[in-house]
């Protein structure tokens, strides 16, 4: 498709950003995850502090079990930190309740799965709107036609999943993620059940989001092609960071993990 993404009003056309928006979409600050007490104790995240700037595509990686996906579950107000502190903006996931993190989550995060999520009886289109109306939001008539047109799914909206490719769900489940236009959008895997045309089409969708719409996009993936969409890629072993890189090739990507051991 050739439908082109609509930037927001405020400062994605090309003039100098506010500092506003050069702030940070998410922060964790000395974040430490422990699961188990004693000797059977695991620290999943060891004092671990991270921004994820606003408006970029940040990648996360490392080893199996270097803490990536608990990372991405602490930020996004999926687990909560066994001590330190994880800001959505100025929004301290702290001091929120349950119900508090439930609707943050549903009103100003966007989630994408390498399992995709969808509700098996709901047509593709209910499917996309289901944060909104979970809400009690109609969702905006011109903003659903361009994500569903821009995914290439528009002939699709009246298709259950069982109907659907894995690409096609894929991009269901993307546009769903964008359908209230989130502040952050935390996508774990999400080429890791698709082929390789599929996959780069999704990646490439991904990048359009951050660069057209200035959103903010956090991957956890172990594929170095995937990593080298993003403007940085952070690498963690044993819950800490230990290197990161800026606008990186997926052969500089390949290298740093070859050195990890992933």
């Amino acid at each position: 498709m050739t439908t082109s993404l609509p930037r927001p009003a405020h400062g994605i056309s090309g003039s100098p950003a506010t500092a506003d928006e050069r702030a940070y979409a998410a922060r964790a600050v000395h974040a430490r995850k422990v699961y188990g007490v004693g000797d059977t104790a695991v620290v999943a995240l060891d004092d671990l502090s991270l921004d994820i700037p606003s408006r970029q595509f940040t990648a996360i990686m490392g080893p199996s079990g270097s803490g990536k996906s608990t990372l991405m579950h602490c930020l996004a107000g999926l687990d909560v930190l066994t001590s330190g502190t994880v800001l959505i903006r100025d929004t301290d996931l702290a001091t929120l309740s349950d119900r508090e993190r439930t609707i943050l989550r549903r009103d100003r995060l966007g989630f994408v799965f390498q399992s995709f999520n969808l509700l098996p009886t709901l047509t593709a289109r209910e499917n996309i709107t289901l944060p909104a109306d979970l809400a009690g939001r109609r969702p905006d008539p011109e903003w659903f036609s361009t994500v569903v047109e821009r995914l290439d799914i528009a002939d699709r909206l009246a298709h259950r999943p069982s109907e659907l490719s894995g690409g096609q769900q894929q991009r269901v489940a993307v546009a769903r993620a964008l359908i209230n236009r989130p502040e952050l959008v935390f996508a774990d895997e999400p080429t890791g059940a698709l082929d390789t045309k599929a996959g780069t089409e999704l990646l490439t969708f991904l990048r359009a989001v951050v660069d057209q719409l200035g959103q903010t996009v956090v991957m956890v993936t172990h594929d170095p092609g995937a990593a080298a969409y993003a403007d940085r890629v952070v690498f963690l072993v044993d819950g800490a960071i230990v290197e990161t890189l800026d606008q990186p090739p997926r052969d500089a990507v390949l290298e740093v993990m070859g050195r990890l051991g992933g």
